[in-house]
């Protein structure tokens, strides 16, 4: 496997104590961390062409790292932007720098926010996605799917399953994530099922999700993929958005993702939360209580005005706790469906969407882009139309299946 030369951009990673977790984690996926050179006279350039004149000397020797690598002085295939999350200054030059690397150059970015307890395994995924990126360009730039192909997106609550011929999805499977190996098994046969192909017929596999490398394993899997580089290609595919920008928004069961992408590459990516208030969990548990399904959430947060509900946006403990306390006091179902919708879309916004470059045409994949009321408020916050694409919720197994076509 060919190695990939990572460009680290950071500022108090080796004062908290996570430099080593990083380098680790770099090393899972045959990568090596290289560090920019850059001549003292060019700091103060650099700041003054980003437009960003911080004092942490560490964040200006960051923004003369960024420039050396736009203007080709550094030969890196992507880029790991970090800074700690307690620091505004910090903040404000990594979006800085991840915009103006992303615009003036190609090279597949990650920024990430760590605390002193981020470990080598919470940066796995993100390290798999940004060596996959720089790797395996000809693969994501592939723009049809041949032959007969299966994907498995073995989520944390549903696992999911398609069958593909010919650039068209032709089986699905959805089934609840139980035992691992058996919902992909059930997911798979279902997929099958509606096709009336047999598991001879399959021509190559690929597996996605929280459990594939479990299912890979077992199933001889042609290509075991993580999420971000699988749900870019097969949003924009389902989208029918192969060519030129797009943005990624996967709300899922227990996490979220925000991919840029560019002609089905993923250009700058984020993924995760603070807490499971941002995720599909949340939307269960709150329909739960409202006493309904969540196929009938959406509908009813349409009716609905989240101003009336006072809802805690970031927890997922104290959002329950303030919706409970909302009907307990009077508050409509219908008030308390949109705010419910409203906080995980404002969160995802504020934390994910602040991370990447969102350019249109937006598009939401993913089992909560079934919930009407999440893209009703996506739409609002972000001011622009929010594309949901028939088959948004196989987005995993689907990017899974089209990429797998590349083995046959």
């Amino acid at each position: 496997m060919e190695e990939i030369k990572i460009a680290l951009l950071s500022c108090g990673a080796e004062y908290s104590g996570i430099y080593r977790e990083i380098e680790t984690a770099a090393k899972k996926f045959n990568a090596k961390l290289i560090y920019p050179y850059v001549e003292t006279k060019n700091i103060d350039l650099a700041t003054e062409e980003l437009g960003l004149n911080v004092a942490s000397p560490d964040l200006r020797l960051m923004a003369a790292s960024a420039k050396s690598i736009v203007e080709g002085e550094v030969d890196a295939d992507a880029v790991f932007i970090c800074t700690c999350f307690r620091c505004a200054e910090g903040t404000l030059m990594r979006s800085t720098v991840r915009r103006y690397i992303h615009e003036h150059s190609e090279i597949p970015i990650i920024s990430y926010s760590f605390t002193e307890r981020t470990t080598a395994a919470t940066l796995y995924t993100r390290m798999e996605a940004l060596t996959t990126t720089a790797r395996r360009k000809d693969l994501l730039a592939r723009k049809k799917q041949e032959g007969i192909t299966a994907g498995i997106d073995s989520g944390s609550t549903t696992t999911k399953a398609t069958i593909m011929e010919e650039n068209a999805v032709i089986g699905r499977g959805w089934v609840p994530t139980t035992d691992v190996k058996k919902s992909a098994e059930t997911a798979f046969n279902d997929a099958l099922n509606e096709t009336g192909l047999n598991k001879g017929d399959i021509e190559a596999l690929g597996t996605t999700g929280y459990g594939r490398f479990l299912i890979g394993e077992e199933m001889h899997a042609d290509l075991i993929q993580e999420e971000i580089t699988v749900n870019a290609k097969g949003g924009v595919f389902l989208a029918e958005k192969q060519e030129g920008p797009a943005t990624i928004i996967d709300i899922g069961g227990m996490d979220n993702k925000a991919i840029s992408v560019q002609n089905g590459i993923p250009g700058g990516f984020t993924m995760g939360g603070i807490c499971a208030g941002a995720s599909g969990r949340f939307l269960e548990i709150s329909s739960r209580r409202l006493g309904i399904s969540i196929d009938e959430l959406g509908p009813l947060a349409l009716k609905g005005d989240y101003r009336n509900v006072e809802m805690n946006s970031y927890c997922i403990v104290f959002g329950i706790q303030s919706l409970v306390n909302a009907l307990a006091t009077g508050s409509v179902p219908a008030d308390v469906a949109s705010a419910a919708c409203h906080s995980v879309a404002e969160q995802v916004f504020e934390q994910q969407l602040q991370e990447i470059e969102i350019k249109e045409p937006v598009i939401m994949v993913g089992g909560c882009s079934l919930v009407e009321g999440i893209v009703k408020t996506m739409e609002d916050l972000l001011g622009v139309k929010v594309i949901v694409p028939r088959d948004s919720q196989y987005i995993g197994a689907v990017g899974a299946a089209l990429l797998s076509s590349g083995f046959i």
